[in-house]
């Protein structure tokens, strides 16, 4: 009995999740589903076998998701690797309710767990990595659907933002939804995905990934960005001051197999 309630009661909180900011509004009225993006980070450890890892991705991992209908799974590197080092996914939902269902459905998948035996059989003596971190994202409203790039050699530069409470943040969204994004394409500076942290760490905070061919072509971008007269506009409004209280990014390469 006592299973059957908890069972009962984690449904409806997922079932409560999937209500809450599903949808953004495109300017003629249009309903357009946000995606859901997870996002994991795997530090490996000194002198580990980093093709068993990379082996488990290509074989079993991201064939079982494409399987259950995510398509465009991104498996990235540091562009200069430290150590250890660390591998990156990038997980598109269409959904809070499609990362529930497509998780249980890969864990339970007889391809997936026969693909992944090899991974499954690594001994406990000599671990691949320590943990992974999680975090789980919804997309903004002004960019509900993530863009992805042509598959070409490149750079992307993963950029956290971290307010100093949640309506720091929430105003920080609005001031893209105001106006960046434009910015962000007149400059070259491709943009991915947009994300609200809503699980994982150092929260509150946003997430979003941007694209260029090049170091050369990102630098270029960047001064363009914050000379562009919109960007002053924006940063000159009050509405968006003391949004940000810390910026961290991550330039990274994807892995030849990556789907992004």
């Amino acid at each position: 009995m006592k299973r059957r309630k908890f069972l009962q009661s984690s449904f409806t909180v997922a079932a409560g999740i999937t209500t809450i900011g599903t949808h953004a509004s495109t300017g003629d009225g249009t309903a357009v589903p946000k995606e859901v993006y997870e996002w994991r980070e795997y530090e490996l450890l000194f002198g580990a076998d980093k093709s068993l890892l990379e082996n488990y991705f290509k074989t079993a991992l991201i064939p079982a998701f494409n399987k259950y209908g995510v398509k465009t799974v991104g498996v990235f590197r540091e562009w200069r690797e430290s150590e250890p080092a660390k591998f990156y996914l990038l997980i598109p939902y269409s959904s809070a309710e499609s990362y529930f269902s497509i998780n249980a459905m890969v864990k339970n998948d007889p391809d997936f767990f026969k693909n992944s035996t090899s991974y499954n059989n690594i001994p406990a003596s000599k671990p691949v990595y320590n943990r992974f971190t999680s975090a789980l994202m919804t997309a903004f409203d002004g960019w509900p659907v993530m863009a992805v790039p042509a598959g070409i050699p490149r750079i992307f530069e993963l950029r956290t933002y971290e307010g100093y409470s949640e309506d720091a943040v929430k105003r920080k969204i609005k001031m893209f939804n105001d106006g960046e994004y434009p910015i962000f394409k007149r400059a070259k500076l491709n943009p991915v995905f947009f994300g609200e942290v809503i699980a994982g760490d150092r929260l509150p905070r946003i997430t979003y990934m941007i694209t260029c061919n090049n170091m050369e072509e990102r630098d270029k971008g960047w001064a363009s960005f914050v000379a562009d007269p919109e960007w002053k506009r924006l940063i000159a409004d009050t509405q968006y001051a003391n949004t940000i209280s810390k910026i961290s990014n991550t330039f990274l390469v994807p892995a030849s197999y990556s789907q992004v």
